[in-house]
């Protein structure tokens, strides 16, 4: 199958890791991997602070740039969660009856990294090999925008070598938010003690989930407490194969 990447700008500009690791995983699995360089951001930055307007051209070089894709993946659920729930709406509101077309039959092609190797692929053991002490955060886009449910935790469950170790009030937010943090910094900071409490109650070596935006903030508080615990995208642990390459 050929599958193309949308790699978000959040993970091209700061995790260049997960797009490699999207990649080496798909093609292990078989699949051809294309790359389109006219991508751009999903607009949700914009979108979800106030720009709207900013956010429609962003939609459309989405939409000319993936049209003719097979099969769109994704490893954020975030922006998964832009483009299928606002999406339609900006096109409805754009007027452009042609545009809402577009965008109504791209849609069904587009997934998260988890739903399209359970959903699409129907794969659950991926042939990974992690041999460390591992803990899920299920990021609030992934728990109640794209209702994932335990497609991560399958995934992770059939890795050989994983110490998996589930993670107390898993359902509890991070205090990111985007623009969140910044708004509400107080209120954050609260919020993400308490998760890096549950965290580090786990044991764990590293915490993981489907969202860098999640782990960037998690992390920046395990860092500051100096507790040694890393955070490492999923897609970066299902690729381990064990051959360090």
């Amino acid at each position: 199958m050929q599958i193309t990447l949308f790699i978000t700008c959040y993970n091209d500009t700061l995790f260049p890791e997960t797009g490699i690791s999207v990649v080496r995983l798909l093609e292990r699995l078989g699949h051809e991997v294309v790359f389109p360089l006219a991508q751009t951001c999903c607009g949700q930055m914009h979108y979800n602070t106030g720009y709207q307007q900013e956010a429609l051209p962003l939609m459309r070089q989405f939409v000319e740039t993936f049209r003719n894709a097979e099969t769109i993946c994704i490893p954020s659920s975030s922006c998964v969660a832009m483009i299928r729930d606002h999406y339609p709406k900006m096109a409805e509101a754009s007027g452009d009856a042609a545009l809402a077309e577009e965008v109504a039959a791209l849609l069904p092609r587009v997934f998260e990294l988890t739903e399209l190797l359970t959903d699409k692929l129907g794969l659950e053991d991926v042939g990974a090999y992690y041999p460390h002490r591992v803990t899920y955060h299920a990021s609030c886009h992934s728990l109640r925008g794209l209702q994932l449910g335990d497609r991560p935790l399958r995934l992770l469950r059939k890795v050989r070598g994983i110490d998996l170790v589930e993670l107390a009030n898993i359902d509890q937010c991070c205090g990111f938010g985007g623009t969140f943090a910044v708004k509400n910094g107080e209120v954050s900071a609260a919020m993400l003690a308490e998760k890096m409490r549950c965290v580090e109650n786990t044991g764990a070596e590293i915490c993981t989930a489907v969202d860098n935006s999640c782990l960037m903030h998690i992390f920046g508080g395990l860092h500051r407490q100096r507790t040694g615990i890393r955070t490492v995208h999923l897609a970066e642990i299902l690729a381990s194969d064990g051959s360090g390459a």
